[in-house]
């Protein structure tokens, strides 16, 4: 068993990215975030849709249209593909961990 909330690691000057399940059409992926943003160079444009929650702490998600999302604990967003988007913000005060679930 396991459990989303354990194996943080204590140095996070480094966004943790952990993939918990993979599939043809699925992937679930863990991120720690403290602090962190996307970086600087561009926007995310994926080719599978996104479905992302904040399990704990915040995170802030800013979109190519000018669209800002702020999530705290328990907020969730769907993504469509090739939605241009980043993360603009993250706690820096405590761990923000998302659930971010890809799918075709």
């Amino acid at each position: 068993m396991n459990n989303l909330f354990s194996d943080i690691p204590a140095d996070l000057s480094n966004e943790v990215f952990q993939t918990l399940l993979s599939h043809e059409q699925l992937k679930i992926e863990r991120i720690v975030s403290k602090g962190h943003t996307s970086p600087p160079q561009g926007w995310y444009d994926q080719d599978e849709h996104e479905w992302v929650l904040v399990l704990q702490g915040a995170g802030e998600l800013t979109f190519e249209d000018g669209r800002v999302e702020r999530l705290s604990a328990g907020d969730h967003l769907n993504i469509p593909a090739h939605c241009k988007h980043k993360v603009s913000w993250t706690d820096p005060e405590q761990e923000t961990i998302w659930l971010a679930i890809f799918y075709r």
